[in-house]
């Protein structure tokens, strides 16, 4: 889609102060660094670090994908990599990352270890010429995720960041009804996402855990993708539950945030908030098998959209229009498309070098939004942002 396309669907006049060309030319100039490395032309060798809860949906799909073979698990608890390979893989088996690298060669390293140990293992892994795919966050820090990417540059691999939220049906419905103006001008979207919190490890609720990297940033980058990247942020967050009982290490402070609101300013003058929290009952639980209700809504002047389900699972998008203000449900097939699909999605494009909608760039953004929240908290202030991503993401 055009630049003036977009901004006349957007319903935006004064587009130069609304997005400037300066952001345009950073995002496509960032962008750039996303084009697919010539195809392997075979299957990708994986290795995956971090044997737990979410590496046993990961493997089952990496399993059934014709463009990846998991040769290598690590998990700094060897029990639980053996108990991995045996039942998904036959993969060689190392008890830290480093004994890995020195192992069995591969081409991609799949990142589902505790999120305070993403930033610290993906740049061993880049700086041993691995590609990259790392559970979400990227890192704890923006710095921490530019200097990754920085590192992967120079040494010419690549990296990417869940989740794989872009890839839904779903969104693809919503991004196009958006682009072809069938809401008018577009104001406003709300998104949420809660439960009442992992039990299962302490690591959720310790420094550089918390709600927003592990739930708000589906949200995050739903909305970010929709309506482009965002340029301040206000936020509140706070603890609600401050002490938790969980099965690694019994009766912990909770530090992180488990409760937190969110509301952004796009450059494409859009206002969209998100809410995100461990204290939030709902009988979908943490898996969200069942939820029929929506939890990404989008507002215009000549129409309302809402995605039914969870982002990260929807089932369909209800929407009412000036032109049929009965509401109509749409884009009920979800495909091939699950959650733990990003690493499979990831080993096809650098199999085939097809180019895959997930981009750094966005994950990048989405953590800066994240840092950018805490800050607000902290100072009571808006928080101006600096990254952009390559968008329209579906023309």
């Amino acid at each position: 889609m055009s630049r003036k396309n977009f901004l006349t669907n957007f319903g935006v006049l004064g587009a130069a102060a609304v997005l400037s060309p300066s952001v345009l030319a950073t995002a496509a100039e960032k962008g750039t660094a996303d084009v697919p490395q010539l195809p392997l032309n075979r299957k990708v060798r994986v290795g995956l670090i971090g044997c737990g809860s979410v590496s046993g949906v990961y493997l089952p799909h990496l399993a059934n994908c014709q463009f990846a073979e998991v040769v290598s698990l690590c998990d700094i608890k060897p029990d639980r990599a053996q108990k991995r390979a045996k039942q998904f893989s036959g993969a060689t088996v190392y008890p830290h990352i480093d004994k890995m690298l020195a192992g069995v060669p591969f081409d991609l390293l799949i990142n589902t270890t505790n999120m305070q140990e993403h930033g610290r293992l993906n740049k061993i892994a880049i700086a041993a010429g691995k590609h990259v795919w790392c559970e979400k966050p990227l890192a704890n820090t923006y710095k921490e995720g530019r200097e990754i990417l920085d590192l992967a540059k120079a040494k010419g691999v690549k990296i990417w960041g869940a989740p794989a939220v872009v890839n839904s049906p779903q969104f693809a419905f919503m991004a196009k009804q958006i682009a072809e103006g069938k809401l008018g001008r577009i104001a406003a979207a709300h998104g949420h996402y809660g439960h009442e919190g992992p039990h299962w490890s302490a690591f959720f609720y310790e420094e550089n855990g918390g709600s927003l990297p592990d739930l708000g940033v589906y949200n995050i980058a739903t909305l970010t993708g929709l309506f482009g990247p965002a340029k301040s942020v206000v936020a509140m967050t706070n603890v609600i539950t401050p002490t938790r009982n969980v099965e690694d290490k019994g009766s912990i402070q909770v530090v992180a945030e488990d409760n937190a609101q969110v509301l952004f300013e796009h450059h494409s003058g859009v206002i969209s908030h998100i809410q995100c929290g461990f204290n939030y009952f709902d009988p979908y639980g943490h898996q969200g098998k069942g939820q029929e209700r929506p939890t990404i809504s989008v507002y215009g002047s000549k129409g309302n959209m809402h995605m039914v389900g969870y982002d990260w699972m929807p089932f369909g998008v209800d929407m009412a229009t000036h032109e049929n203000p009965a509401t109509q449900r749409f884009a009920t097939d979800t495909g091939s498309y699950v959650w733990q699909e990003g690493a499979s999605v990831i080993c096809e494009c650098m199999s085939t070098g097809k180019q895959p909608l997930i981009n750094v760039e966005h994950s990048l953004h989405v953590l800066e939004i994240i840092e950018a929240a805490r800050e607000s908290q902290r100072t009571g202030q808006r928080i101006n942002l600096n990254s952009a991503f390559p968008w329209p993401m579906v023309g």
